[in-house]
């Protein structure tokens, strides 16, 4: 399916990718990575994936499917990311068509970062991603949230 929609929005099917970009988005609502996993998994059940459905079709796919996450930001610092898997068309009941965003299960942690908010999804560079936490590093922040959200609104960090 893949394949169809790309060669349907003229890409350039097959073309070699050797790099790869992440996507970076807010998880409204959501008020820990706890939230969000319970949200998928009830979802999962009623769905039989793990899908994120957005408005807008990335044009770096292939750069997408090469290796990039989908990076959480949680009230107003990433802190998460999830491997995506592909990306499938979805029609809402108002006859719009929309990305569904293919999820890996897991969500792997990563060290908090500061995020302002903005709408839809961005395009998030490897090198600016924040790096995974290692297994039983989670918690651990060089500095309390609210200390590190203080830094930043005043310019520090």
């Amino acid at each position: 399916m893949a394949y169809l929609m790309s060669w349907l929005r003229g890409e350039s099917v097959g073309k070699a990718v050797d790099k790869f970009v992440n996507l970076i988005k807010l998880s409204v609502g959501s008020d820990s990575v706890e939230s969000i996993e319970a949200w998928q998994q009830s979802r999962h059940q009623s769905v039989g994936q793990y899908l994120h459905v957005t408005r807008m079709w990335p044009k770096r796919e292939a750069e997408i499917l090469n290796g990039g996450s989908i990076y959480w930001v949680i009230k107003g610092e990433v802190l998460a990311r999830q491997r995506i898997l592909g990306f499938d068309e979805k029609i809402g009941a108002d006859g719009i068509r929309r990305c569904g965003i293919v999820l890996a299960p897991e969500l792997i942690r990563v060290s908090p970062a500061l995020r302002r908010p903005f709408q839809g999804w961005r395009y998030l560079d490897p090198a600016d991603a924040p790096p995974d936490l290692r297994a039983g590093q989670e918690g651990d922040t060089a500095l309390p949230s609210e200390l590190n959200r203080a830094l930043a609104e005043i310019g520090v960090i």
